[in-house]
């Protein structure tokens, strides 16, 4: 069974940094699939943040292009997203997410797993 834990939110002050990490375990296709992560911050719709595309590429919103950065360890099935010069607005629970299709959309309704969320809280 396929499972993806992520770790890593907190609270911290505007213009600090965190490191996301999403562990994924169960998964039985070799290298890991399309996998990105998404957030919903309170009384929203959740969105897209960033993700690594089939071909190996980093995908961004507009929102976090410059702050963000995705990167993905295979030998230890795990994706991250370190986070820097944080905004209140990026405060969200952030979800990791995997698409097993190839090509994948990396897109909310086409994700096939989704962790539990791990809770990022900006101070201004």
């Amino acid at each position: 069974q396929v499972q993806l834990v992520e770790s890593g939110g907190d609270s911290v002050q505007a213009g600090g940094s965190l490191r996301l990490s999403c562990a994924a375990s169960g998964w039985p296709y070799g290298n890991l699939p399309c996998m990105g992560w998404f957030r919903q911050a309170p009384g929203k719709e959740r969105e897209f943040v960033s993700a690594i595309d089939s071909t190996g590429s980093p995908r961004y919103a507009d929102s976090v292009k410059g702050r963000f950065t995705i990167s993905q360890d295979n030998a230890k099935n795990t994706l991250y997203l370190q986070m820097n010069l944080l905004k209140p607005e990026d405060t969200a629970m952030y979800y990791c997410a995997a698409e097993v299709a190839v090509p994948c959309e990396l897109v909310d309704f086409a994700m096939d797993y989704w962790g539990k969320g791990t809770l990022v809280t900006i101070s201004s």
